[in-house]
């Protein structure tokens, strides 16, 4: 949303005869394509998962507490993770946020997961409206006009962002110049 579309703006008017397309999805999708031939390229966080891909790191985002503007704790500085015990959780991905269950799996964390939600933009709504709160990584966040608060997390937690690419041998040479051009636009 923030990233890819000026990148390849640039692109396209260096390389006019050269079409991209674009496909939105969460990581189990985006995992999909990539091992179906589908996509020459996937945009999406690191994981263990990602072995049998050239993996290219592009950037770390951090990860954000989203309360509602009323939460005891939104005028806080920080918000601990091990608060999400207590709280009424709502997980973006359809309950299958990646970046979210292995940060729950490292403090080991069981969530009252209240909702589940396709987008982050939907729980942000949600977290408006009083229903419970969510953890999400800053960039997702960006530019979302809301009435809650994101405070970083305690201890502070981030995941990085980049590029898996299948085939590394065997890639078309239009692809390995747009992920050359997007590892030099993020750098």
């Amino acid at each position: 949303t923030h990233v890819l579309p000026p990148i390849i703006k640039r692109f396209r008017a260096d390389y006019p005869n050269i079409s991209i397309s674009l496909m939105e999805g969460i990581r189990q999708e985006v995992k999909g394509w990539l091992e179906e031939s589908r996509a020459d390229i996937g945009f999406l966080s690191s994981g263990s998962d990602l072995s049998d891909y050239e993996w290219i790191p592009l950037a770390k985002d951090p990860m954000l507490a989203v309360l509602p503007r009323d939460h005891p704790l939104a005028d806080h500085k920080s918000y601990p993770v091990l608060q999400c015990v207590r709280e009424d959780f709502i997980m973006p991905a359809l309950g299958r946020d990646d970046d979210v269950a292995a940060l729950f799996e490292r403090f080991q964390i069981e969530p009252n997961i209240l909702f589940s939600t396709l987008e982050n933009y939907a729980a942000i709504s949600m977290i408006e409206s009083g229903l419970g709160m969510s953890i999400m990584n800053e960039l997702i966040t960006k530019d979302f006009q809301a009435d809650v608060v994101m405070l970083p997390l305690d201890p502070p937690q981030s995941i990085t962002l980049g590029m898996a690419i299948p085939s590394p041998d065997t890639v078309p040479p239009a692809v390995r110049r747009f992920a050359e051009y997007v590892s030099a636009s993020i750098a």
